[in-house]
């Protein structure tokens, strides 16, 4: 027997969806697809949606509610992360959501992010254990550790790619002291961090700014999932690619097909916290999953 669920996942940067049949405990993909909407557009600075960030948000819903209705999805969940947990006006975007999928938005905590994340990018994945999974999102990053039998430590750290972007950067490219204002934080968070990180044997990497680390190191002409998906990156490759993203112009990312032109500007905040993470541990490759999050909300379903 099959079921076809849907999953919607709504961040800072992006908003994603995918319809799946669940067959025997596993997905069967349908449809997968992204927008990017920059929900969080100065959330950091104001604590509340923009409104044309809504705008965006809502006609990329309604868009996403047409292909499920039209693929027949038996079952959706909706679930919000970072840039929803701590808005003034998060009450407009959970009704305007409601009204377009018919179900109950759920705005997820840290925890539970993490271990959908930890759940959708382990599935069948047969690596050495412990992991430790790595989300780094556009308003924080969910690190998780956990081996076959499931989560052993998660937390949500209050750091992302557009969260430090709208933060620190001002000039393009950027320039060293904010580079290096940038790093300040990122190493500031990860000591806080309780995670027991250096008991992990493989780091996977998962959403937008792995993939897109991963399909730049790759040299793709274009983005290929099925190329980046369990991509391996030795640690002279992740450095070479980080140091590019990181001191580039905006003109010359763009020029690169493999980047999402709505990630061209936070990019490099994101490589430089996925960097910082990976000079912590002793291992040497980091792998990259295009299953992640969204892949556990549909697993969820069954």
């Amino acid at each position: 027997m099959s079921e076809r669920v849907a999953a919607v996942d709504c961040g800072t940067n992006s908003i994603r969806l995918l319809i799946a049949d669940l067959v025997d405990g596993s997905l069967v993909e349908v449809d997968r697809r992204m927008t990017i909407v920059r929900l969080g557009q100065g959330v950091d600075a104001t604590g509340s949606f923009a409104p044309e960030a809504l705008q965006r948000v809502f006609a990329a819903a309604d868009d996403f509610a047409a292909v499920i209705r039209a693929t027949g999805a038996a079952r959706v969940r909706f679930v919000a992360t970072s840039a929803a947990r701590d808005v003034s006006n998060r009450d407009e975007f959970l009704t305007g959501i409601a009204a377009r999928f018919r179900v109950e938005p759920e705005i997820i905590s840290g925890r539970e992010e993490a271990e959908l994340s930890f759940r959708g990018a382990t599935a069948s994945l047969d690596l050495p254990a412990p992991y430790l999974v790595a989300d780094i999102g556009g308003g924080s990053t969910e690190l998780v550790v956990g081996d076959t039998d499931g989560v052993i430590a998660a937390e949500s750290l209050n750091l992302g790619s557009v969260r430090l972007t709208e933060r620190q950067i001002t000039a393009d490219p950027t320039p060293p002291d904010e580079l290096a204002a940038i790093t300040k934080d990122i190493d500031a968070l990860l000591d806080t961090c309780a995670v027991p990180l250096t008991e992990a044997r493989t780091l996977i990497g998962v959403a937008g700014t792995a993939t897109t680390v991963a399909a730049v190191a790759l040299g793709l002409p274009e983005y290929d999932r099925s190329a980046v998906h369990h991509a391996r990156l030795g640690a002279d490759d992740l450095r070479a690619t980080t140091t590019w993203l990181t001191n580039s112009t905006r003109a010359e990312r763009s020029a690169v097909r493999s980047i999402h032109p709505g990630r061209v500007d936070v990019i490099g905040a994101g490589a430089l916290i996925l960097q910082r993470l990976f000079d912590r541990l002793t291992l040497n490759e980091l792998v990259v999953s295009e299953h992640d999050i969204l892949d556990g909300v549909a697993l969820s379903l069954g």
